[in-house]
């Protein structure tokens, strides 16, 4: 049977190759008793795969029972999967099969497999490895033959870490996988679908087919589709009841779409920081800036410092006329004996030049990023240029001379 008779045969819309390879995984696994584990987002059309698994084996003439796990509450779960003896617990007027018992020789769909509890999860791992189980109030263990598919659109990754799901029945189960793509990741399949939608709600309410302009297809193909086929039906159904207009643009289809209230920009927060109740404000983006700087500003540092070290290396590879950055930093350097410091006062590299014209030698310290430090240096060099006139002073550093006045008695600045 190839792609498309599986797809004419199960109502399958859609022509995207993520659809079409987990149907040909279905379609290669289903003659093998193979456990199956199917993943996606709610409303994905999960429970279809189950269906194809069974009709497409040699169990299609066996029974198959789909059972939704997180449907069942935990103090019957047990009973239901696999039955209990009369009088085993209130309410237990008479003994009663479980499903792993009634569907011996079938397949049983497990759907939403993540809610179920832990100890429901270590019956369920014996029967996997052993097709042995035991009544709820029994002590006799009995043996089914039953194939196994279930689905879950959890996280089972961070199900595992967070101790809700057992990681020995998470490899047990998956032995398979069969991943169902969301539908905003088949965009070429959402019109398709909506016409097939809008023509079975047309014959079912009995009134003319609702059709889309370009601008209203291109809007319902670039929506986000966050409960995806599900929720493309229901709004194909709440256009086709509501509306009188059969002709659908922009205006009408956007009342129809919800917004989606969380940002979709492309930035990760902390979801510990988010948990914990943490503000994570413009004050830590700042900090984050900060630090790459002084990151980038110390490599560039030893990368200078490595220059200069070389001199001899350098003088040779790089010629003044051709490395302009080196020549000004001869330059700066001056006479004999002088120095050159980058920063502020001793916490950066300081380079001297000896008389003989030796390599120059380099001096590295531990880097003081103290505001303060830098602020009453920068006074400092402000008050020297303008020969301690505090007003021209004040007018350079983009301060009020009473600032300044308070800076200087808070330094001691002579």
């Amino acid at each position: 049977m190839t792609i498309q008779e599986i797809k004419n045969r199960f109502g399958i819309i859609g022509s995207s190759s993520l659809l079409d390879r987990a149907i040909d995984i279905a379609k290669q696994v289903a003659p093998t008793d193979l456990t199956v584990l199917i993943t996606g987002e709610s409303g994905t059309g999960k429970e279809v795969f189950p269906k194809i698994i069974h009709n497409l084996s040699a169990r299609k003439h066996g029974q198959y029972i789909a059972v939704n796990c997180g449907a069942i509450p935990e103090g019957t779960i047990d009973s239901e999967l696999f039955g209990h003896e009369k009088g085993s617990f209130t309410g237990a007027h008479e003994a009663r099969k479980g499903y792993f018992e009634v569907a011996n020789g079938g397949t049983i769909f497990l759907d939403e497999v993540a809610e179920m509890p832990l100890a429901t999860q270590a019956r369920l791992l014996r029967v996997l490895e052993s097709g042995e189980f035991i009544k709820v109030g029994s002590s006799k263990v009995l043996k089914t033959d039953v194939r196994v598919v279930a689905a879950t659109n959890v996280n089972i990754g961070q199900a595992i870490e967070k101790g809700k799901f057992r990681e020995d029945l998470f490899y047990r189960l998956n032995t398979v996988p069969i991943t169902v793509p969301a539908l905003r990741d088949r965009k070429q399949d959402i019109h398709l679908l909506f016409r097939k939608f809008a023509a079975d709600f047309s014959a079912k309410y009995r009134m003319p087919t609702i059709k889309l302009n370009e601008e209203a297809e291109q809007l319902l193909t670039n929506y986000y589709w966050q409960g995806n086929v599900r929720q493309l039906k229901n709004i194909t159904e709440q256009i086709s009841v509501i509306e009188k207009q059969r002709d659908i643009n922009a205006a009408i289809m956007i009342n129809y779409l919800p917004q989606r209230e969380t940002s979709q920009l492309p930035m990760v927060i902390n979801s510990n920081s988010a948990q914990g109740g943490g503000d994570f404000s413009e004050r830590d983006l700042l900090y984050k800036v900060l630090f790459d700087m002084k990151k980038d500003l110390q490599d560039l540092k030893k990368i200078v410092v490595d220059l200069i070290e070389n001199d001899n290396q350098l003088n040779q590879d790089f010629q003044p006329e051709n490395a302009p950055l080196i020549k000004k930093l001869y330059q700066e350097v001056g006479s004999p004996e002088t120095t050159l410091q980058l920063g502020y006062n001793n916490t950066t590299p300081t380079f001297v030049k000896t008389k003989d014209e030796q390599p120059i030698q380099a001096v590295i310290t531990e880097e003081n990023l103290s505001l303060h430090e830098i602020e009453e240096d920068m006074i400092k060099k402000a008050l020297t240029k303008h020969k301690g006139k505090r007003k021209n002073a004040a007018k350079e550093l983009g301060i009020s001379e009473r600032t300044l006045y308070r800076k200087i008695n808070e330094y001691n600045i002579n």
